[in-house]
């Protein structure tokens, strides 16, 4: 159940390029949260909340991670913020993953930009269950790469940059003939990427997970639908979400 949570900062990290890494301490959620979920994170003197997917959770610790881009004033102003200061969000949201690890023996993650964190907390959480994971992570250049340690300890990895000064040049839909078989895929980033990985990979069994501005996160406001594939309506975002089935929804 989400609930409007005060979380304390332990830890706040710039990987990459405006890229930055904040861990982020609270009982109720790190119990709570399952991957594919985000926080909707309060901004002091800013008035909407900036959501921000879950990477990581360590219920032990009592701990969250999330990353985010320092790309408008909230986030910016959010990166700015220091070990020890509280924040105020509303957590676990959304709905998370679907995934079957018995069925799905071998999962692959297609992810881009910070549409990638929310893959590794999957991934982690699958590969200690004893499924095999495979990644293709997308990057602008070669310093905006993260986490490539960290998926590379979960299965085999393949990096791409738009540039090339990194991995692979060219884009995640580029390398996707060469990651051999799986049962599953799941992808996370930005909309014209998912729309060309849904479309590659049309036909199989997959999930993504929509990145999108939001208005009041709780499903009141409408300012975060897409509509649905051949049913008519509109799903939203951020309570139907941000995950749905590759099939479900319109690009």
């Amino acid at each position: 159940m989400m609930k409007k949570e005060e979380l304390r900062i332990v830890k706040l990290t710039e990987i990459a390029r405006e890229t930055t890494e904040m861990v982020l301490q609270n009982a109720y959620i790190s119990k709570t949260a399952e991957p594919g979920q985000f926080l909707h994170i309060g901004v002091e003197g800013h008035t909407l909340r900036r959501p921000i997917s879950i990477a990581n959770i360590d219920r032990e610790n009592e701990t969250i991670t999330v990353l985010f881009k320092q790309l408008g004033e909230g986030t910016k102003a959010l990166s700015r913020y220091q070990v020890g200061m509280k924040i105020n969000a509303l957590g676990p949201s959304g709905n998370g993953f679907t995934f079957d690890n018995k069925k799905n023996k071998t999962i692959l993650l297609v992810g881009g930009g910070i549409g990638i964190p929310p893959l590794y907390c999957l991934g982690k959480t699958l590969a200690k269950q004893g499924v095999k994971i495979i990644s293709v992570l997308g990057f602008q250049t070669a310093d905006s790469v993260f986490y490539e340690e960290k998926f590379n300890d979960l299965g085999e990895t393949f990096i791409t940059t738009n540039d090339g000064t990194y991995g692979h040049h060219g884009f995640v839909t580029d390398i996707l003939d060469e990651v051999g078989e799986y049962d599953c895929y799941y992808s996370c980033g930005p909309l014209p990427m998912l729309q060309a990985v849904t479309t590659k990979l049309k036909g199989q069994q997959g999930y993504i997970s929509l990145e999108e501005r939001m208005g009041c996160g709780v499903g009141a406001c409408f300012a975060c639908v897409i509509p649905t594939d051949n049913q008519g309506g509109y799903k939203k975002i951020c309570k139907d979400g941000p995950v749905f089935a590759a099939s479900e929804v319109a690009l």
